[in-house]
């Protein structure tokens, strides 16, 4: 970055949760370079564990938030709504001159409605994606988003396309590519060196890891999905390690209803840190998730990956082999065979996310959409 570059300009960054931390610890790294740029990062505590949230900001280098909002453990609305009471007090005590927002989640949405009324610019990292499955409040996050944004910085040719065809003027989308591809390259050493998290969960190096997440709650908010999922790790766990980081919501959940997660063969764990996180996701031999994030970073490391849902936003590694879509609602066998088919295999070569730089990219946008100061 330029650090001769000349500039007068606050910049909100709202944050909320896990994948968006590991977005805006290169980002932010990039506005720190940026001399006359000075950001404001806000924590609307949506996720509020120290294991999904300080322990990222710990491990990342992101400084800690000038404001924490402590809003989470409440529905959709009300989530969203007091996000959005807090952040609209926030902004016109501190007057930024851009919000910047990551992904598709309620702090997300909270933080672009707050600054368009406003009538502060929103600049969205990650605009354009669509699963096209409106059931998902993520679906809906994103769409309000990208269409209350003055700057849609999106990560591939296929997000830019989906914009202009939705009617998004093109002078509002820079294609920046991928900034989760930054945080890759940046944290891949030191997790390999640093992490000893295989030491740790007692790992064979002589035998094949299966590492699932699955946040989402459209499966672990339902009793039966959510079974058909410990079901098919229970029939895998004689083949292969499987390592099962649980959302907190995830396991009171499993609590009520009865279901006996913890089996043999299976490690269940608390919400891992980053550099745990990524070291699994380079030793494992396969990703089982739902997370739109760990689909990129399976990617991003080469491991192919099963994701447990209808659709995906990230429909490229689809495309390209690296992923492939099962359903819960398939059933116990499916997700079984569909995993036994997936290891060892490996998609095609290639780069849907762009050159490295991404959030470099990113604030070059900002800053040229700011003009002369």
């Amino acid at each position: 970055m330029n650090k001769k570059m000349s500039v007068d300009l606050r910049i909100m960054t709202v944050l909320g949760a896990r994948p968006q931390f590991v977005k805006a610890a290169v980002v932010s790294r990039a506005l720190a370079d940026t001399d006359g740029v000075q950001e404001i990062l806000v924590h609307t505590g949506q996720h509020f564990d120290d294991n999904m949230s300080t322990v990222f900001f710990d491990e990342m280098g992101i400084p800690p938030p000038a404001h924490h909002l402590d809003v989470h453990s409440l529905p959709h609305g009300a989530m969203t709504g007091r996000m959005l009471e807090a952040l609209e007090a926030l902004m016109l005590e501190t007057r930024p001159d851009w919000v910047l927002v990551y992904g598709d989640t309620n702090s997300t949405l909270a933080g672009a409605l707050a600054a368009a009324k406003l009538h502060i610019r929103v600049a969205h990292v990650e605009a354009g994606l669509r699963s096209f499955n409106r059931a998902m409040p993520e679906e809906i996050n994103r769409i309000l988003t990208d269409h209350a944004s003055d700057l849609l910085l999106t990560p591939t040719d296929v997000a830019t396309e989906r914009l202009r065809f939705e009617g998004v003027p093109p002078a509002r989308i820079v294609q920046t590519g991928d900034v989760m591809q930054d945080a890759a390259l940046a944290f891949a050493g030191r997790a390999a060196s640093g992490s000893s998290i295989v030491e740790r969960l007692g790992l064979d190096p002589r035998r094949p890891v299966l590492l699932c997440t699955a946040p989402r709650a459209e499966n672990t908010d339902d009793p039966a999905l959510l079974s058909v999922l410990a079901q098919a790790l229970a029939g895998l766990a004689g083949e292969l390690q499987i390592v099962w980081p649980l959302h907190p919501r995830t396991r009171a959940l499993a609590q009520r209803s009865g279901l006996a997660l913890a089996q043999p063969g299976i490690r269940l764990t608390e919400p891992l840190g980053f550099l745990d996180m990524v070291r699994l996701e380079q030793v494992a031999a396969l990703i089982v998730t739902d997370s739109g994030g760990v689909q990129k970073e399976a990617f991003f490391h080469r491991t192919p990956c099963v994701t447990i849902r209808e659709q995906t936003e990230w429909v490229e590694l689809v495309e390209s082999g690296w992923n492939v879509l099962c359903p819960l609602s398939g059933g116990v066998a499916r997700l079984i065979d569909t995993v036994r088919d997936r290891l060892g295999s490996v998609g095609e070569t290639v780069s849907p996310y762009g050159e490295p730089g991404a959030s470099r990219r990113v604030v070059e946008a900002i800053l040229a959409a700011q003009g002369p100061q």
